[in-house]
């Protein structure tokens, strides 16, 4: 069985930037031993498999897997995965049907030719992280309480996937990640968390993120969709979308830190719970 496998690198238009995902758009003939040996074989923390589709209708049934299990929502797959149909298709909405349900896509060009795709999230929601928990994944972390923004507290926020969120009080905290993989991978596994997502808060409309990925095998993610839209609901959760009643665009800086740039745009609108993340992907060498 001949399978063709896409790499397309998302939420930047620079090759060497953003976060690589594989992309097979035919996997209608492949079983779930089959996509997890593919998306261990391609090495990326997320490979995307398109298992039906109907091209007339652009609705597509789509799964992902990172390369040691499934993963419910992946963003950043999710991007790379529209991006590489319109440039096949032709730029505008897609339908995803995924394990967390339905995901409108929006797709264009920019001025360079860059494909662009903007993701509306399932529902966001989110609450505060126990003390118990929060203390664990900082120890896990090396971090102390004091590490904290008692601005941002933590939570734990949905957007397709759980993901705890812990911001920093500094900038040089988030730069200095250096975890404990497997205990903190224990911990993640325990409770549910797909990623935990570190924070730094620039200014009101700025931040940068970390988000460490052992159950997924990796370190780490450079750009993480799926938490991104479950930020944009903590942050509506806990009043700091912006203005009062006023929708809001944030930008997210990931990936800085481990030489991978990316760049993603958090849409919060306060009277809806989905949030819509919009990013470039381009295409990566085989």
């Amino acid at each position: 069985m001949i399978t063709e496998i896409l790499r397309y690198t998302a939420f930047t238009s620079d090759p060497s930037g953003g976060n690589p995902a594989g992309v097979v758009l035919d996997a209608a003939r492949l079983g779930e031993d089959d996509m997890l040996a593919i998306a261990a074989e391609v090495g990326y923390s997320e490979t995307a498999f398109v298992t039906e589709g109907d091209a007339a209708a652009r609705r597509f049934r789509l799964r992902f897997f990172s390369p040691l299990a499934e993963v419910a929502f992946c963003g950043h797959a999710t991007v790379a995965t529209a991006v590489a149909l319109a440039e096949r298709t032709g730029p505008g909405e897609l339908v995803f049907d995924t394990p967390v349900g339905e995901i409108r896509v929006a797709t264009e060009t920019d001025g360079q030719g860059v494909g662009r795709a903007t993701l509306t999230s399932a529902p966001t929601r989110s609450r505060p992280a126990e003390d118990a928990v929060v203390d664990a994944a900082l120890a896990a972390l090396g971090w102390a309480r004091a590490d904290l923004d008692p601005a941002l507290p933590p939570h734990v926020a949905h957007g397709g996937n759980d993901h705890l969120v812990l911001a920093a009080a500094s900038r040089a905290r988030l730069a200095a990640l250096d975890y404990d993989f497997d205990g903190l991978g224990d911990l993640m596994l325990a409770h549910g968390w797909t990623t935990v997502q570190l924070v730094w808060r620039e200014d009101a409309g700025r931040f940068h993120a970390r988000d460490p990925f052992p159950v997924g095998g990796v370190v780490e993610d450079p750009a993480t969709g799926a938490a991104a839209a479950a930020f944009g609901g903590y942050l509506r959760a806990i009043g700091e979308a912006g203005e009062a009643g006023e929708a809001t665009t944030i930008r997210i800086r990931q990936g800085e830190d481990m030489g991978r740039p990316s760049e993603l745009l958090v849409g919060i609108d306060p009277a809806d719970a989905r949030v819509r993340v919009t990013g470039q992907a381009v295409p990566l060498a085989a």
